[in-house]
């Protein structure tokens, strides 16, 4: 099997980290692309970080300015003491775009990332441009899926050595091996982080069914996003089957809904060729529904 790394991904690719003052909040990114084409942000997932799309900064780059994030109480970014509800992440969100300097952009998030972006879609409709909901959070509580990650979370934020954050990684995947090592080092140093155990069970709480049912999007908001949708999901998915992608997309008004084959919580690293094209040419105004 040929190894992969971040640099293999990255290695025709300008690309640059950074920090950004959003708010209260010092926020880590990866950028590429020039500085006048549109903006597009990436969000990641739950106990997640920006490395989640190092396979696709470079094929987006040519027509978006592109900045994956760590969300606020993840990864190198700032972990307020306060409880991670989705209003936290939204206004992080609506901040770091102010601080850009810009009055829209596309949002692109995955799981709680697609959750984010989504209700960010509901509340700020005009600082969106596009939007795609990969693998989304936000329309259901499932308990034995709720309980998983918190248990494989947990076990990885206490004892963060190879072998748990490795499993935790691994549990993204339909394909195991896809899991690279320079990926398990980049969690494992973010959950060796004294800081991070706090700020993980602070996120953790949307996996309380009290808290998630209250954070949930109704129907009524589904059907309040304006933007263009690409609701994107996977055969493998281990959240919820492809039909909750669908129902998701039969709620938003001018969707598109898609399903990626062989992949699981994170296509756009398993299969990012195909990612990639289906996730670019939507952004740049193209119909790649399956319908």
């Amino acid at each position: 099997m040929t190894y992969q790394s971040f640099w293999t991904d990255l290695r025709n690719t300008t690309f640059s980290q950074g920090w950004l003052q959003a708010g209260p909040i010092r926020t880590r990114y990866l950028a590429s692309g020039a500085d006048d084409l549109p903006v597009l942000i990436l969000l990641h997932g739950t106990g997640g970080h920006a490395e989640a799309y190092t396979r696709n900064l470079g094929a987006h780059a040519p027509f978006f300015r592109t900045y994956s994030i760590d969300m606020v109480g993840h990864g190198w970014t700032d972990k307020p003491d306060v409880q991670m509800e989705i209003a936290a992440y939204v206004d992080h969100l609506l901040k770091f775009i102010d601080a850009l300097g810009v009055e829209r952009a596309h949002i692109s998030g995955e799981s709680l990332g697609g959750w984010v972006a989504a209700q960010f879609a509901v509340d700020h409709p005009d600082r969106v441009d596009r939007l795609v909901l990969n693998t989304t959070g936000g329309s259901a509580a499932r308990p034995e899926v709720m309980a998983k990650i918190k248990e494989i979370s947990m076990r990885a934020i206490e004892n963060p050595t190879w072998e748990f954050i490795k499993a935790r990684l691994e549990w993204l995947m339909a394909d195991p091996s896809k899991v690279t090592d320079d990926l398990i080092e980049a969690r494992r140093a973010i959950y060796a982080n004294p800081e991070f155990g706090e700020a993980m069970k602070r996120a953790l709480i949307l996996q309380e069914m009290d808290v998630r049912q209250r954070n949930l999007l109704s129907e009524d908001d589904w059907g309040a996003i304006a933007a263009e949708t690409l609701v994107l999901w996977t055969s493998h998915d281990p959240t919820n089957p492809p039909e909750e992608g669908k129902r998701i997309a039969s709620m938003i008004p001018n969707s598109q809904f898609v399903v990626m084959q062989d992949c699981g919580h994170w296509p756009q690293f398993e299969d990012p060729e195909t990612f990639n094209d289906l996730h670019a040419r939507f952004l740049r105004g193209e119909n790649v529904s399956e319908d």
